[in-house]
């Protein structure tokens, strides 16, 4: 786009990115133990523990505003109901995902859902989609682009011929994957692995949407963002 364009907030990538940002400026939860609550959309995890090769990252998310999330992710619910309460009514696709997630952590051998926060938003189906991928792309959260696996879910009998996902290697625990093939990488190969991007990442701290007016455009801040909504 031209310097010349006008700005158009009701660009989809101009709202995309409002949405992405509202979320950084949500107030973290702990993950273990949320209550129920109605919705669909994205969030952001967060790992504040002592896994040696996570340390840069938890050094990093410390306190009451992490800023490097671990992790990425959107909940749509079946059916394509809205964020809130759409025309097939009110959707806990959003909660279901996150507990899934604690459970997740807590089957593994070396990691504890406690000490994990998140930040999620209920957002209306059309623009789930957009806020993760911008997300995704600003982060690079290791779980979505470096470990996969983590959001797997069991394949189910007679399915278990794929690899065991490298989330499972590095994190031992969940029944379903260790019925899977085995992968040639090792545990200590994959933690390597992440210490090396983490020691070369040139930035992995919170940063915020800002837009270019005249460009239509998003550049990367490292400003904190707005107050907590609480």
């Amino acid at each position: 786009m031209s310097d010349a364009a006008p700005y158009n907030p009701l660009d989809k990538t101009n709202l995309g990115a409002s949405v992405a940002d509202a979320l950084l400026g949500r107030k973290p939860r702990k993950l273990l133990g949320l209550k129920r609550f109605d919705g669909a959309g994205i969030y952001a995890l967060y790992y504040q523990g002592r896994f040696a090769p996570y340390q840069r990252l938890a050094a990093l998310n410390q306190g009451d505003d992490p800023q490097a999330p671990i992790y990425i992710g959107k909940a749509i619910p079946e059916g394509g109901r809205k964020g809130g309460a759409g025309d097939s009514g009110p959707t806990r696709a959003l909660h279901k995902r996150l507990k899934e997630h604690a459970e997740s952590i807590q089957a593994t051998i070396n990691l504890d859902a406690d000490d994990f926060v998140c930040r999620f938003l209920t957002v209306d189906d059309i623009w789930i989609p957009l806020g993760e991928s911008l997300l995704i792309a600003k982060f690079s959260p290791l779980w979505n682009l470096t470990i996969d696996g983590f959001g797997n879910h069991d394949p189910g009998k007679g399915r278990y011929n794929g690899l065991e996902p490298r989330w499972d290697v590095l994190h031992p625990g969940r029944a379903w994957a260790s019925r899977c093939q085995p992968r040639p990488e090792t545990a200590e190969q994959i933690a390597d692995e992440v210490q090396a991007r983490l020691a070369q990442e040139p930035s992995l701290v919170r940063t915020r949407f800002h837009a270019e007016q005249r460009r239509a455009a998003y550049r990367v801040d490292s400003a904190v963002g707005p107050a907590d909504d609480g």
